[in-house]
């Protein structure tokens, strides 16, 4: 198994401090999810429909001709390896890494690139991954970028798999829209914008023919019906939705103001994280671990990725570590000069 975000109960053995006093910040998991109507019985001692409309409101919200509702967009990252035969496979050198493990597992060749190397690579493998919004560098391809790199591999019966768990706050990004193009593989997930992490609901968007591949090998009831119900509800929330992109660019603005202030400026993100590159990450992300605050830790290039606090009271609490943490990086003459917020109990 690899090294991921949201491991608390792994923390709480670790570091001994019960759960209830942990802020976790490990995700990129929206704090604030969206939260419908009382579900009904019937979702759960009735199996699965395909024809519940889900799939609709998924193609309606994405704009995607065709869709495929899955068990997260992990199950199709495990899956799609396997639809093709051997291939050369380019992945980002610091991204989501299950994708790269998924193909390296099945037996393809896969090549760690950095963002400059993608449009180069595209006329040479078989398969270029990318994450639009990068996880966790926040790095973005424009949509012509994408299209471009598409219509290379295309050309030789090639895929460029799009990974959009983060795009749901600038939709004029995505080229959900394109996916009738052969080779052009996009996922989705409800995971992250819409805070719905444990629900497991994922969509592929893909052209027709592949996603009946993808749809054999999954085989019925990929997904829950409570899951399904909960997927249309918040797919339709457009008020919701709107509310929810205003504040979590607020939230993510006002968190990278915060980290700035502590002499942790971020090197990227987006709107559900920021990402900090320093030589001190290790050290960072154990003593604000030892503390109660899990960040995201990366060791190839030494990193850390913060996701949102939740409430007032965690907003605080994050501020106030951090201050305490650049204190102690100061001489006794200088810690006087640098304003503290008022502490916050764990």
């Amino acid at each position: 198994m690899l090294e991921h975000g949201g491991r608390l109960l792994q923390a709480v053995q670790r570091y001994g401090l019960p759960r209830e006093r942990w802020l976790d910040l490990s995700t990129g998991i929206n704090p604030v999810a969206w939260q419908g109507p009382a579900m009904p019985v019937s979702s759960w001692n009735r199996l699965p429909e395909d024809e519940d409309g889900l799939a609709e409101a998924a193609q309606d919200y994405y704009g995607a001709p065709r869709v495929l509702p899955v068990s997260g967009s992990q199950a199709a990252i495990q899956t799609l390896p396997k639809l093709r035969d051997h291939s050369r496979v380019g992945v980002p050198v610091l991204g989501y890494n299950e994708h790269g493990h998924r193909w390296r597992v099945a037996g393809h060749d896969v090549v760690p690139l950095a963002a400059h190397e993608f449009r180069a690579a595209a006329a040479e493998l078989d398969v270029l991954v990318i994450s639009c919004p990068n996880n966790p560098t926040g790095e973005r391809a424009t949509p012509a970028e994408l299209l471009e790199w598409h219509r290379r591999l295309a050309d030789r019966g090639g895929w460029l798999v799009v990974d959009e768990a983060f795009a749901d706050c600038a939709p004029e990004h995505s080229v959900a829209r394109f996916t009738e193009r052969d080779g052009l593989i996009v996922l989705r997930s409800l995971g992250k914008f819409f805070g719905l992490a444990g629900a497991r609901v994922g969509f592929v968007l893909a052209p027709a023919p592949l996603l009946s591949r993808l749809s054999a090998v999954l085989g019925p009831w990929s997904l829950s019906g409570p899951s399904r119900w909960m997927a249309r509800g918040a797919l339709t929330d457009l008020k919701w939705q709107e509310g929810t992109r205003q504040s979590l660019r607020s939230a993510s603005a006002r968190l990278e103001a915060i980290l700035s202030r502590s002499g942790l400026t971020p090197d990227g993100g987006c709107e559900l994280f920021q990402w900090v590159r320093t030589p001190d990450a290790l050290a960072i992300h154990e003593t604000l671990a030892r503390c109660g605050i899990l960040t995201r830790y990366f060791a190839s290039i030494p990193s850390l990725r913060f996701g949102l606090p939740g409430g007032p009271g965690e907003w605080e609490r994050l501020e106030v570590a951090l201050t305490e943490l650049r204190l102690a990086e100061q001489p006794p003459s200088a810690r006087s000069q640098i304003p503290q917020p008022q502490k916050a109990l764990p």
